[in-house]
């Protein structure tokens, strides 16, 4: 008997230091998840892009994106073939605003069309080593301005207030005007410093910005002066620009890559080189902040909201 309660004692030392033991360790249980938890809010980017349609593939070669806004309709520039090549299989697509096409070979007979700007009732595309003006309402071309001595005529951007075509030569380093009254082409700057010159575009009287091909950088150019300043690097085969803010924009990279800059700050807002989508000469609609992406060999646009959160 006594050997029994001696048993029964021992085992109920154990169950009570066992009961112990487990609340024990589930209250530091509930006090570690206490201390581990964090709050993974994450603070909003300063702009983003959010995708709202693409249009199917029945574009060739889109090389670029132009916005006219009386029209309130789009034009993409389609290569179709090499883009030195002077075949006149390139043409000009039309597309409504949700990304619909209207007229899918608007006008034909170009070569490799890249580049495109408005002034007035004319649309100007850059075609090789000239330019090409089509009569918007005509829906036809309507003159050509030969460019002596150029090699490979890119982007393009206009001041409908005096006329003024500008446009680049990415190979031979030279940013060129056309005089849209009397058609005078002439040179605004030639220099190796432009760093193969491709995406322009047209601020005011005193300024131009420009996104270069050759060596990666974003610049201003002082149309008064003709100095030529770096805003940001990093910007790879810089394609088309766009104006989204005072001192905000928007610059492409060829390769697949888009960059939101401000104030010279640059911050990558979307990346499609893994998926080998280009992002060629952009365009924008500012009523709805509307990004347009020519994707070029993958042979559609893509659009996108710009979304800023400053």
């Amino acid at each position: 008997m006594k050997n029994q309660t001696i048993y029964l004692f021992v085992a109920v030392v154990a169950l009570l230091v066992a009961c112990g033991s487990e609340n024990q360790e589930s209250k530091d249980t509930s006090n570690d998840s206490t201390v581990v938890a964090v709050d993974t809010t994450q603070p909003k980017p300063v702009a983003e892009l959010v995708k709202l349609w693409e249009t199917d593939t029945t574009l060739t070669t889109c090389e670029s994106v132009l916005y006219n806004p009386t029209a309130n309709i789009l034009y993409v520039a389609n290569i179709v073939g090499i883009p030195t090549e002077k075949d006149k299989k390139g043409f000009i697509s039309k597309l409504t605003l949700d990304g619909k096409i209207e007229t899918l070979e608007w006008v034909t007979g170009l070569n490799a069309p890249k580049g495109m700007g408005v002034i007035g009732n004319k649309l100007f595309v850059t075609d090789i080593t000239e330019i090409v003006e089509i009569d918007i309402e005509k829906g036809k071309i309507s003159k050509k301005y030969p460019v002596k001595g150029s090699e490979f005529l890119n982007d393009i951007t206009t001041d409908a207030t005096t006329g003024t075509v500008y446009f680049t030569d990415m190979k031979k380093n030279k940013i060129h005007t056309l005089d849209s009254k009397t058609g005078k082409i002439a040179e605004l700057i030639g220099a190796d410093s432009l760093g193969s010159p491709n995406g322009l575009f047209f601020v005011d009287a005193s300024t131009l910005m420009l996104a270069t091909n050759g060596d990666s950088k974003f610049k201003k150019i002082d149309l008064t002066t003709k100095q030529v300043s770096i805003v940001t690097e990093g910007i790879d085969a810089g394609d088309g620009v766009e104006k989204v803010g005072d001192n905000a924009f928007l610059v492409s990279s060829w390769t697949g890559e888009v960059f939101y800059i401000n104030q010279g700050e640059k911050l990558k807002l979307l990346d499609t080189q893994d998926d080998k989508i280009n992002s060629a000469d952009i365009g924008y609609v500012p009523s709805s902040k509307t990004l347009l992406v020519p994707t070029f060999f993958k042979n559609k646009v893509v659009a996108y909201q710009l979304v800023v959160n400053e």
